[in-house]
Order: C-alpha cells, then sequence, then structure tokens
C-alpha cells in the first residue's frame, strides 16, 4: 500500500465535514492560502502531500522510520544493562542541551492553525459570513480527555489496582495496555479491569525494542501479537517505545492505535505528527498522545507538578482537540509521579467541559463522525467570521 493511500480519510472535507458541500477547487485554493503556517516547503495546495508530510511525519525524511546504529546497539544491550544505568541514560540524552528540533514542544500549534485557517480561507475566498461544520466531540463537549497505561514489568502489573482504584474514586477510567509475552499477565485482574469499566489493550509482544528491527521481524511478531489480541478481545495497540512504522502497521488488526504523538522530542524517534485530534492511518483510527508521558516529565524534566501537563490542555481546550496522557503503572509507584499524576486528575475534576471517554469509545465515535456525518444533524455547528477572523461556536 502506497504511503498516500494512508491519509485519504483525513481530507479537509472529511476534517471539518461542512453541511454545504466545497468543491474540491476552493479547498485547493484555501489549502494555497494556508499551507505557510505549517512552515514547510509549499505544496501548491496539494493536500495529500501535505497530510503525507504533516501526519505521515514525512518531513523527517525517508529514514524516518528507521533506528540509528547507537540506537539499536542500545536497544541490543538494555537486557544486560542495569535499570539505574538506563535511567540514568535517558535523563542525559533528554536533557534540554541534547535535544534538536524541538522548538515546538510542549505545544506544535502549526497544525492546528493550519486547520483554522483553511476554514477562515474558505470563507473569504467565497464572501460567507458563516458555514456549518460537524461537531468534534458529543455531547457539546469542548474537547475530549483520555486517560491510558502502558504496563512494562510484572512489577507495574502489580501496581495496576491502586492506580484504578484511585482513578475510580475520583470518577475516572483508563485503558490498561499489557505487554503480552513479557510477563505472566494477570487475567483475574484483566477480568477485575473490564468488569470495573476500564479497558485493556496492547503494549507489544516483548518491550525489547525489536519489533520494528526488520520487515521479517515485525510480520513474524504482528501474527502473534494478532493471535493474541483476539484471543484477549483487544482493540487498541501502543507500540513499545513508541517505534512506529505506519505502512508496516497496516497488518495490525486493530481498531485503533496510540503509537504517534503530537510532538515529542524525547522519544527514541522524536518528532511528532501535529495533531491534537484524533486522525485515520489506513484502516485504523490514529489517537496520538498529546500530553508528555509521565516519565518524561517527572524522571527527565524534574517537574513536581501537573503545570506542563494542565498548560497543554488549555491549548486543547481552546482548539478542540484531545488530551490523551500515557502514564506507566511501573513509574506511578515513585512518590513525585504519583502525586503529580494525582493533582492533574483532581485539577481535572474541577473541569466540566470535556468529553472524558476510552480510548475504543473515542476511536468509534471519530470513525462515527467521518463515516456518519450526515446523520448527525443535530451535531452541526456554526463557524463565523468576525472582523475577519474565525470563531468556532
Amino acid at each position: 500500500m502506497e504511503t498516500p493511500n494512508l491519509w485519504s480519510l483525513n481530507s479537509p472535507d472529511k476534517f471539518w465535514l461542512c453541511r454545504s458541500p466545497i468543491s474540491e477547487d476552493a479547498w485547493q485554493e484555501a489549502t494555497q492560502e494556508a499551507e505557510s503556517l505549517l512552515g514547510l516547503p509549499k505544496n501548491g495546495g496539494n493536500f495529500s502531500n501535505i497530510l503525507e508530510m504533516v501526519l505521515g511525519e514525512r518531513r523527517f525524511g525517508v529514514s524516518r522510520w528507521e533506528l540509528g546504529f547507537f540506537k539499536r546497539l542500545y536497544y541490543l544491550l538494555k537486557p544486560a544493562l542495569p535499570r539505574i544505568l538506563t535511567k540514568l541514560l535517558r535523563q542525559f540524552y533528554g536533557k534540554p542541551s541534547k535535544r534538536k528540533g524541538d522548538a515546538n514542544w510542549p505545544i506544535d500549534p502549526r497544525y492546528v492553525l493550519f486547520q483554522k485557517e483553511l476554514l477562515r480561507q474558505f470563507l473569504l475566498i467565497t464572501g460567507k459570513e458563516s458555514i456549518e461544520y460537524t461537531r468534534f466531540w458529543p455531547n457539546n463537549c469542548r474537547f475530549a480527555l483520555v486517560l491510558t497505561h502502558d504496563i512494562e514489568t510484572a512489577e507495574g502489573q502489580r501496581f495496576v489496582r491502586k492506580v484504578a482504584d484511585m482513578e475510580e474514586r475520583l470518577g475516572f477510567r483508563s485503558s490498561f495496555n499489557f505487554v503480552l509475552e513479557r510477563y505472566a499477565i494477570d487475567f483475574d485482574l484483566v477480568k477485575e479491569l473490564r468488569e470495573r469499566g476500564f479497558e485493556v489493550g496492547c503494549h507489544g509482544l516483548k518491550h525489547d525494542g525489536k519489533l520494528f528491527s526488520s520487515k521479517a521481524e515485525f510480520d513474524r511478531r504482528v501474527a502473534k501479537i494478532n493471535a493474541l489480541i483476539k484471543k484477549y478481545g483487544m482493540t487498541g495497540f501502543r507500540s513499545p517505545l513508541t517505534h512506529r512504522n505506519p505502512e508496516w502497521m497496516q497488518s495490525l488488526k486493530i481498531e485503533y492505535d496510540t503509537s504517534f504523538f503530537d510532538t515529542d522530542p524525547f522519544e527514541p524517534m522524536p518528532g511528532g505528527t501535529m495533531s491534537i485530534w484524533p486522525f485515520f492511518i489506513g484502516h485504523f483510527v490514529e489517537l496520538p498522545y498529546t500530553l508528555v508521558q509521565d516519565y518524561t516529565l517527572t524522571s527527565i524534566l524534574g517537574e513536581k507538578t501537573p503545570r506542563i501537563w494542565l498548560d497543554k490542555v488549555d491549548f486543547i481546550e481552546e482548539y478542540q482537540g484531545m488530551a490523551l496522557l500515557n502514564s506507566h503503572p511501573d513509574y506511578l509507584k515513585e512518590k513525585n509521579t504519583w502525586d503529580v499524576y494525582c493533582d492533574f486528575l483532581i485539577s481535572m475534576k474541577q473541569r466540566d467541559n470535556y468529553w472524558h471517554a476510552l480510548p475504543t469509545q473515542v476511536a468509534s465515535w471519530w470513525r462515527s463522525r467521518t463515516v456518519n456525518w450526515q446523520k448527525n444533524t443535530s451535531e452541526k455547528i456554526t463557524a463565523s467570521l468576525k472582523n475577519g477572523n474565525l470563531e468556532l461556536s
């Protein structure tokens, strides 16, 4: 499958889903006027190229999905390295002085502003004062809040109930992603989580950094992954270490994925899709995480409060996006990380303008919004020009 086909469901007409039909020529003209906000080479209004550059991360080069020699060597040696050493290495390479090309972190507004400008330009070009588009979230909510957890070790698995208990007391539910063959999965825990309204997903097969080491190895492991996620009734996936390749991942039999992110310079494959909304990668819905991971926040950056998370939520709320957080029971065991996560949830409880949902619910909503949007007439809201500025109701 060619890469451009992977992004076809993310075209502007399918993103905004306006009640009044908009011609392809009008979208192209609006795109030509708006694309400078992306800070990329001009594409002459070719939206397919833009999607591949942005959501497909092709702006980072043709070797985007390949790990360098030293990173591959690290993952080869990692099983023999003491955990304290791997932590020190991550802290060293995560320092601001070691990062490159991360000017747009923790917020990269380019794609967000581009999408808004796209609609504004359309109204200017056509002389319209307003247009109806399809609401991003149900129940008149301004944004979505999604909580996910990756369970990396058996020790982390033993801490899951404490995390679930705390979230449940505060009225939240989340998804817990298990590594399928790294430790013995506690299926009594899996059953209990589901009965309590939590979700269970897949976090790869081994968590050893080798899933994407070659196409042959990927295919071999994915055959096992597909068989096990079907057996265990899982519909969502997050790749270990957020290693990823959108073309290869089309062989995963999943409804949604959470391996991509809007912006993150700290990951082994740094960069991002710029998107604070879900989008399609071929046959599955991508739910990019939009809040920096817990380990990065507390262990690498040394934060003692959820300040960075909450500031990002303000941005996401303004543009009606999705706040998706990935944390780890393995790291939540540490007091500082636990306290920061608890403080974040307590702060979120004070807001009442978001849709809190499990990732499978968000993926289902986004798929339905895209495919069945004409039936959702009650979900239409208005974008208007006021003094030349676009206002979204």
